[in-house]
């Protein structure tokens, strides 16, 4: 018996755990987050793909039976890999999911006019993952996506600088970009998971009829419906509702940022990955 493992490079991912919590909360839940090597957006494919490895390794020697890639990048860039490649000879009867593929099936249940927009960070963008999981889940439909990366969102959370002017003109300037690509943009997607934590910033920026989508509550009842679907999995998740934090930066300075995400106070570890 195991718990469920929350894997970031940072704090967003503390984002996808709340709304998880929420959902399934009798569940265990480890959370890692790699802060001693944020962000992994501006990552090549190759050290993402390293850095996550070790990350997964790391909760598995924790006794996680499930992880969950709570990381656009990581998602887009390790993901595959390590299912296909590495899950196969380290542990075979676990899973490590991600946030890209139950996201992109959810699209259709929001857009009114099949016009979406994607917010994220460079390494996603680059990754061009959202193009190629809409491109084959939807296949003969028409979606039409535009990207936009945001470089500075990140650091902007990560610092505590959401509040300032400086802020707003990169939030604001982002924002106009996306919608140059795309005027009929009815649905913006948050594709990455520090991105809430600016929303209302964002919602003043956006045309009043634009829809939000946030990755939270789409990936928790994912998560939901995955675990029903594979008892198997989910007999090995331990339930007593225990929570667990590492991180490999400075313990009491993952402590005092990761409660602004949770809205809660909290003990975390510091780890070696």
């Amino acid at each position: 018996m195991g718990a469920i493992g929350i894997f970031d490079s940072g704090y967003g991912g503390l984002t996808i755990l709340k709304s998880i919590i929420q959902e399934l909360p009798e569940y265990d839940y480890i959370y890692l987050g790699d802060n001693a090597r944020t962000p992994y957006g501006t990552r090549s494919f190759d050290v993402v793909y390293e850095y996550t490895l070790e990350a997964v390794k790391k909760l598995f020697e924790l006794d996680c039976e499930l992880i969950i890639l709570a990381c656009n990048t990581a998602s887009a860039k390790a993901l595959r890999t390590i299912q296909n490649k590495d899950l196969p000879f380290l542990a075979p009867k676990k899973r490590v999911l991600g946030v890209i593929r139950p996201t992109v099936e959810a699209l259709s249940k929001y857009t009114r006019n099949n016009h979406i927009g994607v917010l994220a960070t460079p390494g996603t963008i680059k990754s061009k993952s959202y193009i190629l999981e809409i491109d084959k889940l939807y296949d003969g439909k028409s979606l039409s996506v535009s990207q936009h990366s945001c470089p500075m969102w990140v650091p902007l959370v990560e610092n505590n600088e959401i509040n300032n002017e400086g802020a707003n003109f990169f939030i604001t300037k982002d924002l106009d970009n996306l919608l140059i690509k795309d005027k009929d943009i009815d649905t913006v997607l948050l594709a990455c998971t520090h991105y809430p934590l600016l929303i209302n910033q964002i919602k003043e920026n956006l045309p009043k009829d634009v829809l939000i989508i946030e990755q939270g509550e789409i990936v928790a009842k994912s998560l939901k419906d995955y675990l029903s679907r594979h008892t198997e999995i989910d007999e090995l998740c331990n339930k007593e509702g225990s929570r667990k934090f590492y991180t490999t930066e400075i313990a009491s300075d993952f402590e005092k940022k990761a409660s602004r995400f949770l809205n809660q106070k909290l003990k975390a570890e510091h780890i070696q990955l």
